[in-house]
């Protein structure tokens, strides 16, 4: 640049401005001020009822730093007081109740407990419902809560009823459809013991002998059809002040008669009867001896002496 435009360029620069100066404003006027202020306005209400919320919910809920409502939180877990109610499924370890009050699960259809193993699988299960309780797993197991001894146990294999005496009380009994094997059967005191088989035999069986004893009363054996006693090895011993042997079928000699007809001979005659009683020696053995008139048991001393 010349020296010459310098000295222009000062000069114009000097030179005094007849022009106004135009003055641009700066922020946010109008209508867009007006709904910025309402937007805060709407905002902060906002958070004031959400606050308001919060602290009546917490009032509510009764929300404090163990826990909130029924609910506690404790070094030893978790402690409800009153009644619960899960609409999800709980997973917890252990349940228990207080001390003075007993632990109590309802539901209106019914109550299942699960157990599964380490792969998810169902190893046990037990269902409380409205007509049955149910229980499916390998063995069902009831134990004394005292002595920790098994009461009842059930498996595919048997079952096994532990306690020291089974009462059935029903007026019908127990109804067993296969064998039972025990060893003692005893009534109530004062009550009649009956095994009884409706429709079918009763067999009762044993290595080494079925006694059947009546101490203070009298033992029957009544039967429709015949009645035997058989001893394939041993002897029937009957011991007893009187034996008696009743309603037998009273005999009687008949001597040899003759019948005419038109087609058979006047001398043909029927085939004659012996008749013979029952005596017993002093030993204890039986015989037969021909019946005569009179009894022939007393005098036939040499019958016994030879038997």
């Amino acid at each position: 640049m010349t020296r010459e435009q310098y000295i222009l360029a000062t000069q114009q620069n000097s030179l005094p401005r007849t022009e106004h100066p135009q003055f641009y404003p700066v922020g946010i006027y109008g209508w867009r001020k007006r709904c910025l202020y309402f937007f805060v306005l709407l905002l902060l209400v906002t958070m004031i009822v959400n606050l308001a919320m919060t602290i009546w919910i917490l009032k509510v809920m009764n929300f404090t730093v163990d826990g909130m409502g029924n609910l506690r939180v404790t070094k030893k877990g978790i402690r409800l007081e009153g009644i619960s109610e899960f609409l999800l499924p709980l997973y917890v370890k252990e349940i228990h109740s207080r001390k003075d009050s007993p632990l109590v699960l309802q539901s209106d259809r019914n109550v299942t407990v699960n157990a599964r193993n380490h792969m998810g699988q169902l190893t046990g299960q037990l269902t409380v419902g409205a007509d049955a309780v149910e229980a499916q797993c390998k063995r069902f197991e009831v134990r004394a809560s005292d002595s920790g001894k098994v009461l009842f146990s059930a498996d595919e294999d048997e079952i096994v009823i532990g306690a020291d005496r089974l009462k059935v009380t029903g007026m019908e009994g127990a109804v067993f459809g296969h064998s039972v094997e025990t060893p003692h059967i005893r009534a109530e005191p004062s009550q009649d013991l009956k095994l009884e088989s409706p429709t079918r035999s009763l067999v009762m069986e044993a290595p080494r002998g079925v006694q059947v004893s009546a101490a203070a009363g009298d033992l029957k054996a009544t039967c429709r059809k015949e009645l035997h006693l058989q001893s394939t090895e041993g002897e029937i011993f009957l011991n007893a002040d009187t034996i008696r042997l009743g309603n037998l079928p009273m005999g009687s000699f008949s001597s040899s008669s003759s019948f005419s007809s038109s087609s058979s001979s006047p001398s043909s005659s029927a085939p004659r009867q012996t008749i013979y009683e029952l005596c017993a020696c002093p030993n204890g053995k039986l015989y037969l001896s021909p019946a005569g008139a009179g009894s022939t048991c007393q005098s036939s001393s040499n019958i016994c002496l030879w038997s």
